[in-house]
Formats: structure tokens, sequence, C-alpha cells
């Protein structure tokens, strides 16, 4: 496509007040103005034969297949002229909702032939997202005429969740701690199956001391214990509409299937079996139990595919149906989100039928907006009303999680950046108390 640049236009329309400013003070050469506009039109046509062609363009595009949601990704944009080449390339490039481009339009820098340039995309929520086309155009020699090209894509992205910081934070629980030269060993612990005999050493408890064998070796020797494996670790998340708002701009459901991986991580690592359950108006996904590291990219697999839902979340249609899919004593976490104390009551109920066989993480979003307002002191009246309705959403919240804990939930509060590890820490604790 070849259209007139802003300059083309109005340097046509500067004939129109040559016209009339000659019928004015030279009668008989009126026409002169709109011969002006006469030889910029065929300017314009010269500018557009002299511009470089569409079919001289070569575009190359390094378009990734994958993206992680919330993370932020690069990729290059190359076009090469073969033959004369324009001053400057303008590129823009249109993608779907599920992401945001950076800049969406950009001058590509020249170097001789070679016009480079670099977009960055943003996925907003999980999917598949759509690369749609890449528009370019470049102006004629004389700057009148725009040379257009349309290139379509049509380029399919999966987002998935963010599993580049998952594996990070497992790495680091895993990995050998160079401070103390010492391995992060996190199933040796007092826990209900035993280990191993070992020296004792200062600090160690009195109670492991195995009276019989330090007789025995005419040493002190204590007793080690690992916590029990292939226990079974549920993972129950609400797909509905309270669960799609964002949280520090990203959707609460990323946030906890973000959090379900990396727990189940560590529990395939130490050899629990990790299931992946999901509902919101019905059950949505049942993954069944998997064990071994190797079931973890099924894991994923299926986490990328739930979709965001608009509906009201169903909970006693939900958690019975997985409660009846149970056959052995579980840990299950929740992950949910709730309005008031009125909404919470059908999942306080749901909840306290699951407790009556299995132990129930209820993983409780700290929402920041809420507490930023409380902390803020009110300046005007708006500010003082909107700290009264954040602090009776506090209250409410609090009535729901102490009601949790009286049923006999355990309740993980924290800002979501702290969640994962908090998470792990009443895992591991449960583990080795030997509370399933």
């Amino acid at each position: 496509m070849v259209y007139p640049t802003l300059r083309a236009i109005l340097t046509a329309l500067l004939g129109v007040p040559i016209a009339l400013a000659l019928a004015v003070l030279l009668p008989a050469s009126w026409q002169a103005g709109f011969a002006w506009s006469f030889a910029v039109i065929l300017l314009f046509c010269l500018d557009a034969v002299l511009a470089p062609r569409r079919s001289r363009a070569e575009i190359a595009l390094d378009l990734p297949d994958a993206l992680a949601i919330g993370s932020r990704q690069a990729f290059d944009a190359a076009v090469r002229f073969s033959g004369r080449a324009p001053r400057e390339v303008e590129a823009l490039l249109d993608v779907d909702g599920r992401l945001v481009c950076e800049p969406t339009r950009q001058v590509l820098t020249p170097d001789g032939r070679l016009f480079e340039g670099q977009f960055h995309l943003l996925p907003l929520r999980r999917g598949t997202a759509t690369i749609n086309r890449l528009w370019l155009r470049w102006r004629g020699p004389f700057g009148l005429a725009f040379v257009e090209r349309v290139q379509e894509l049509s380029h399919s992205v999966a987002i998935l969740p963010n599993i580049t910081s998952v594996k990070e934070q497992a790495s680091r629980l895993f990995q050998r701690d160079r401070r103390g030269g010492s391995h992060l060993n996190l199933d040796i612990r007092q826990g209900s199956e035993f280990h191993a005999l070992c020296d004792w050493q200062p600090g160690m408890d009195h109670r492991t001391i195995d009276w019989k064998q330090s007789a025995r070796h005419n040493k002190l020797l204590v007793r080690e214990f690992q916590a029990e494996n292939d226990l079974h670790l549920y993972f129950a998340i609400d797909t509905g509409r309270l669960m799609c708002e964002p949280l520090a701009g990203i959707p609460r459901i990323d946030r906890a299937l973000q959090i379900a991986l990396l727990m189940a991580y560590v529990g395939l690592r130490l050899g629990d079996s990790v299931g992946l359950f999901a509902f919101g108006e019905r059950p949505v996904l049942n993954s069944g139990l998997r064990s071994g590291t190797t079931a973890f990219p099924a894991l994923q697999r299926l986490a990328s595919e739930l979709d965001y839902a608009t509906g009201e979340t169903n909970f006693t249609l939900g958690l019975t149906d997985l409660g009846s899919k149970l056959k052995r004593r579980s840990i299950i976490v929740i992950f949910t989100e709730f309005a008031d104390t009125t909404s919470a009551e059908l999942m306080l109920e749901n909840v306290g039928r699951l407790l009556q066989r299995h132990i129930v993480l209820f993983v409780a979003f700290r929402d920041e907006e809420v507490d930023a307002m409380l902390r803020q002191p009110p300046q005007t009246l708006d500010d003082v009303s909107r700290t009264m309705i954040a602090d009776a959403m506090q209250l409410d919240r609090d009535k729901v999680i102490r009601k949790l804990e009286r049923l006999g939930a355990h309740v993980v509060d924290a800002p979501y950046g702290q969640l994962g590890m908090r998470l792990i820490e009443t895992y591991m604790k449960l583990k080795r108390q030997e509370r399933t």
C-alpha cells in the first residue's frame, strides 16, 4: 500500500490559500494555485515510484514459542533491503489481548541496508496468545509517499506458569550450603522412619541417644530419623471469578499455580505423591496422583491448560468431589479467595468435612492494597471512607481465618512473595510431626 505522508498533504493543501490570494491580487493567474497542488501530486507519484519496493524487504523475526506469565522476554526484528534502502523504517507489532508489546511502534536502527530493532513481550494471562502481524512502512526519497507492508504472522505463543522462578527457588532448597559446607537435606529430621545411627555431637537432643547400642559400641550413638515418604499431597485450586482478579498485576490463580508447582517439585523430590485438582462452578481438572520427578512436566502442562472463569465457585460440588476421590489420608492444600464471611460459610462447611479425614493447608493471599490503605494515615474524608472499608474487609478476613484455625486447618497467611517458602516450611513440619 502506498499513501501520502503528512508533509505531502500539507504541501498540497498549501495550493488552496495560494489560489485564493492570487484570485484577489491577480485574478487572471488564480489557476497557478491549483497548478501547485497538481505539481505536488506528481511529485508524490514520482516519490512512490522511486521508493524501495515492498518485495525488496526481507523480514527476519525471532519469535518465541512459549512465555512465562509475569516475565518479560525480548526478541529481535530485522529488515534487509536488496538494492536501494530507505533512510528509516518504522515497525509496529500487532498482538492479541493476552500480550503487551513494548514498544508498540518503533523506528528500526539502520546499518547500511539492514534495519534492526527489539520488541519486548509481557504476557498477562495464561493460554495461547497470537502475534497477528507486523506492520512496516518507509518514506520515499522526497518524504512525500509512505510505502507500507503488512506481514501476516499468525504465530501462536503458549503462555505457561512461571517455572523459571519455581526451579530457582527449588534448587536453592536442595543446593549445597557453601558457607557451612553441608548439604541441605530436607528429609532427614525427626520424622517417623528410622534412618541410621551416628555419633553423638554436642548440641544434639539427648532423647535421641540409643543407650543400648551406645553400651554395645562403647560410645554415644544417636538415632537419626527421616520423614515418612510416599505421603499423598493434593493441591485444590479454585478457578472461579475471585481467583481471576489481579494481585500485584498477575491473577491470583497464576500466583497459586506458581506456588503449587514449587511445592509439588519439592514433594516429588522428597518421594511423595502429588496430585492437582481444580474446580470452579464444577470440577475441571483431576490429575490423579503422580510420583517421581519425571511427573513434574506433566503437572506443568496440566496447570498451563487451566482457563480463567467468570462464574462463582461451587465449594460444595468441588470439595465433595475431591474428598470422594481420596482413598487415603492426605495433605490437601487449598488455594481460594473469599469476599466476605457470608460467602465463606459454604467453604468453611466443606473444609470442615475434609478435616475429618485429611490435613488441610489453607492458603490466604494477603491483599497488599488493603494493607496499604490501613497503613496510610487518612488526610481527607475520602481517605477516611477508604480506610473504614479496608478495615471492615480485613476484619471479615480475620474472622474466616480464625474459624478455619478452630476447625483444625493450617492457615498460611503471608504476602504472595513469601507464601511459597511458608507453605514448604509448614509441609515439612507436618512430615516431621507424623501428622499423616
